[in-house]
Order: structure tokens, then C-alpha cells, then sequence
């Protein structure tokens, strides 16, 4: 069977039933973010355990997303296509009836491994049910839930928390999940199965590799990145056991855990680094944003969630479009506008003050959410273009493996420079902040106090925290404008021609 022989009736019931998944899966990657303080209180949990929940479920999804092609060849595209839905869903309710941190942590990892294969399942199955022609409206509608879903994630966290309480966040998986495994069930078409041996010292190696290096990033700017010891062994063991892994996958290629040759593809290499550093530019402006509106502008949790959540409407408008002129125009064409798009978003925050209203806060991030849109569906699309079509699931595995690593990067980057910009604003500002200037005198006055006072000293401290922490904040801005931008000298490397159509077979169930 071929993606002929699936009428528009049909092909829009496995959409719904892939893609309601997925947003499950992706949608978990942030929707606890806002919620956590609640869980720490529940659980009883130190603010540095806390974020174990975040991290155990990156891991073990990161550890598992290169195996989507091992799993679908040994159980057929849809088996374990239910079994991730299933298990996801699963964890999901046991996520949210935890009574202890130890609890929680297991069950995300859980939610990880099982969620893991959501992703790149649902981009291949989206791929292969489309013809060449209408894939790159396929991918806009799979960009639009893998995009949308961490940007709105904090939105729907905040007003459950806000209107129900944390547990919440987990629950809402639940009548998604069951209803999304009985469509799937129904209309998602099988693959044959093939017998393939498991390389399981390869498997263990990308393992510990993966888990070292998610160690190094979540744990690097909090214990001085490699001043100490163990963030040293850390990456040593990350380095190592991603060399021993890909040594070992060279000499046993019949039976790796994936098949580098993927990387082989042009397009694809070039896509996938595109997307890494996407990832780290997206994931760390999304982190900055909540902390430069709770905690220097005070706004309220759901006031934030909310705000921000024009940037996933905007991609979602951005990504339609891209899928009714893809087929039309150099897709190429449309990453660069995008990418400058997003860019210009992101250099105004560079112009941010204590002073900003609000809509001055929201409206640049439409623009970003604009170029996102015009940048993720013609990327996806150049990613896949050439490569064979059995490749695909593995592929999309890596393909997400890679974005979520380029994210984990975004994050631990965005967040060591907002620290460490901090400090060296607090400094070059502080020496000024002297009794005989004429400045702190006068403005201290106008609050009827005194450099003298311990009360208007506190005020000096506050307010100079406050500046040093408004100055880090735009220079995260402007990494993260100019990380964007270095992404366009590699589309040059990019190789495109007008698709032609092509067979995709599957077994008939």
C-alpha cells in the first residue's frame, strides 16, 4: 500500500491520531515548568531536586529517540506506535498521583522512554502518507505541534496550576492518550516487521553518553561548569563513551543501534545542525523570558504564561502559510527570511529597560514566532528530502535526538550568561555607586534617605541588582539574535530539486 491509497478522509484521521500523540509528548517538555515550586511543597523536595523531574525525563527520552528505528522494524510502526501511547499515557496518571520525589522522578523517566518514540513516529508516518508534492504541508502540520507545544506548555501549566492544581498538568495526558491510542488502533497503517539484533554495549554506550553530557549541561553553570571535579568526569565519560559508541557502530554496522550512515546525507547533516542550533537559541530565550518577567518585573505566573503565548499562535499562522507556497518557493528561501525574521524579534529585546510595558514585551515575540514558523516546516522538509524511505524513522529519531540536545545546550548557555553578565554588571556599575557622586546623592533624596542609612544603602543594593540583571538579560538577547543569524551562511550547503513521486509501501491491515 502507498500513500495513494489513502483518501483525504483517511489521511486526516491518522493526522489527528499522530499528531494528538505527539502533542502529548511535547507539550510535557515544559507544561511543569511554571508548577514546579507548587510540586517542590508536595513533594518535598530541595529546589536543587526539583528539577530532577525536568531532567530525568530529557534523558531517558534523548537516550531513546535514536531507537525509534530499532523499535518500529522489530514490533511494525503501529505496535509500537500503541505501546508509546500507551506507556506514555500510563505514566502520565502515575506522574500525577506521586507522592514522594523518588516516585515522580521514576515515572518521568518513564514518560521519557515511552514518549521518546512519539516524535519521530509520527514526523515519518506524516511523511510517508503524503506524496512529494503535498510533504511540505505535512510538515508544516507536524511542526506546527511539535513547535507549538513547548511554547504554549507553560500557558496550559499555569492556568491548570493556577485553576485546579500541579497535578493536573499530568492528568489532561490521560483522556488525550486514550482516545489517541483507539484512533491509532484504527486507522494508522502497519509496517512489516523485521528481525534486527540489538548492539547492547552500543546501546548502554550512547546511553551513559547522553546522560553525562545532559549531567554536564544541567548541572555545569550551578557548580562552576569545569572547575569542578565532577562536571570534569562528566564529560570525560561523555566524550569517551560517544567515541567507543561510534567506533563500535563503524565495526559492527549490520547490527548498531543506528545507522550513521545517515549522517552520509547532505541535506540531512546540514539540517540536523541547523536545527541544534535553532534548538539552543529557541529553548534559551524561553527560559530568560519567564525569569526577566516574574522576577525583575514582577508580573504574576499565569500574566507570564500568557504572554508569552502569542509566539506559538504566530508560528502556527506562520507554519499554514509556509504549507501553501513550500511547493512553490526554494524552501531555502524561506528558512533565510525566517531566520532574519526571528532575528529582528529577538534584537529588539536587546533594547529592553525596567521601564517596558507589556506589549512591548509581547509584540517582538510574535515576529519570533513568525520566523519559527518560516524556518521549522522548510527545514523539516530539506532534512528529509533525499534520504531513502526505511531510513526515515531512524532518521526523524536522531533528527529530534539532536534538537533536544541543541535545546539542552540553549538552556545551560543562556542561563551561564545571564549569571555570569550579572556579576560582571554588578561590578563595572557598583564602582560608580559612591557617596561624593552627585547621582546616588540626588537620587536617594528624592526617597528622603541617605548613603549612610543601612536603609538607603539596601535600596542602592536592590536597585543595582536590578540594572546588572537587566543588562544580562539583553546580552542573552543578542547571543541568542546572533545564533540565528550564523545560521545562514550553512544554507549555501544545501542541495534542492522539485520533488518527484515515489512509493512507500506497508503492509496491509
Amino acid at each position: 500500500m502507498n500513500y495513494q491509497d489513502f483518501n483525504n478522509t483517511e489521511r486526516w484521521l491518522i493526522i489527528v491520531a499522530v499528531m494528538a500523540a505527539t502533542l502529548m509528548e511535547v507539550l510535557d517538555t515544559t507544561i511543569i515548568n511554571v508548577a514546579l515550586p507548587y510540586m517542590q511543597g508536595s513533594l518535598n523536595a530541595a529546589p536543587d531536586q526539583i528539577s530532577w523531574t525536568l531532567t530525568s525525563y530529557m534523558v531517558t527520552s534523548g537516550i531513546f529517540m535514536p531507537l525509534a528505528g530499532y523499535f518500529s522494524d522489530r514490533l511494525g510502526r503501529r505496535q509500537y506506535l500503541l505501546y508509546c501511547i500507551g506507556g506514555f499515557t500510563l505514566a502520565s496518571m502515575f506522574c500525577g498521583a506521586s507522592t514522594s520525589l523518588a516516585e515522580m522522578v521514576i515515572f518521568r523517566l518513564l514518560q521519557g522512554a515511552f514518549g521518546a518514540g512519539l516524535i519521530p513516529l509520527s514526523q515519518a508516518i506524516m511523511t510517508d502518507i503524503h506524496s512529494p508534492q503535498d510533504r511540505g504541508k505535512a510538515m508544516a502540520i507536524w511542526g506546527a505541534g511539535v513547535m507549538v507545544g513547548p511554547i504554549l506548555g507553560p500557558t496550559l501549566g499555569g492556568y491548570l496550576t493556577d485553576v485546579a492544581n500541579w497535578r493536573w498538568a499530568f492528568y489532561v495526558n490521560v483522556p488525550i492518550g486514550i482516545a489517541a491510542a483507539m484512533l491509532a488502533y484504527k486507522v494508522v497503517p502497519d509496517t512489516i516487521q523485521k528481525l534486527r539484533k540489538m548492539d547492547w554495549l552500543g546501546l548502554g554506550l550512547i546511553s551513559f553518553g547522553i546522560g553525562s553530557l545532559q549531567f554536564v549541561l544541567d548541572r555545569g553553570n550551578q557548580d562552576n561548569w569545569f572547575s569542578s571535579t565532577g562536571i570534569q568526569l562528566a564529560a570525560f565519560l561523555a566524550v569517551v563513551c560517544f567515541a567507543a559508541f561510534i567506533f563500535r557502530n563503524v565495526e559492527r554496522k549490520e547490527h548498531a543501534v543506528f545507522d550513521l550512515e545517515i549522517f552520509k546525507d547532505r541535506n540531512f547533516t546540514v539540517a540536523t545542525l541547523l536545527m541544534v542550533i535553532m534548538g539552543l537559541g529557541l529553548y534559551g530565550s524561553m527560559v530568560v523570558q519567564p525569569l526577566l518577567l516574574e522576577e525583575l518585573m514582577n508580573y504574576p505566573v499565569l500574566l507570564t504564561g500568557l504572554s508569552m503565548a502569542p509566539r506559538g499562535v504566530a508560528s502556527m499562522i506562520s507554519m499554514i502559510i509556509v504549507s501553501k507556497i513550500i511547493g512553490k518557493v526554494d524552501p531555502r528561501i524561506l528558512v533565510a527570511f525566517g531566520i532574519m525574521l526571528f532575528a529582528v524579534g529577538t534584537s529588539i529585546n536587546t533594547y529592553y529597560s525596567q521601564d517596558t510595558s507589556l506589549m512591548w514585551f509581547i509584540w517582538p515575540l510574535l515576529l519570533q514566532g513568525l520566523g519559527l514558523g518560516m524556518v521549522f516546516v522548510p527545514l523539516s522538509t530539506l532534512a528529509f528530502s533525499s534520504l531513502p524511505v526505511h531510513l526515515r524513522v531512524e532518521a526523524a529519531g536522531l533528527y529530534s535526538l539532536l534538537r533536544t540536545i541543541g535545546g539542552s545546550m540553549g538552556i545551560a548557555i543562556t542561563v551561564t550568561i545571564w549569571t555570569r553578565h550579572t556579576q560582571i554588571a554588578w561590578n563595572e556599575l557598583g564602582a560608580h555607586i559612591q557617596a561624593n557622586n552627585p547621582a546616588v546623592s540626588n537620587y536617594l533624596q528624592s526617597l528622603h534617605l541617605q548613603a549612610t542609612d543601612p536603609q538607603g544603602a539596601a535600596v542602592l543594593a536592590n536597585t543595582l541588582l536590578q540594572q546588572a540583571q537587566m543588562v544580562a538579560f539583553v546580552s542573552v538577547y543578542a547571543f541568542v539574535a546572533w545564533s540565528f543569524l550564523l545560521m545562514l551562511p550553512f544554507l549555501l550547503l544545501f542541495k534542492y530539486k522539485k520533488p518527484e513521486n515515489e512509493t512507500v509501501s506497508f503492509d496491509a491491515h
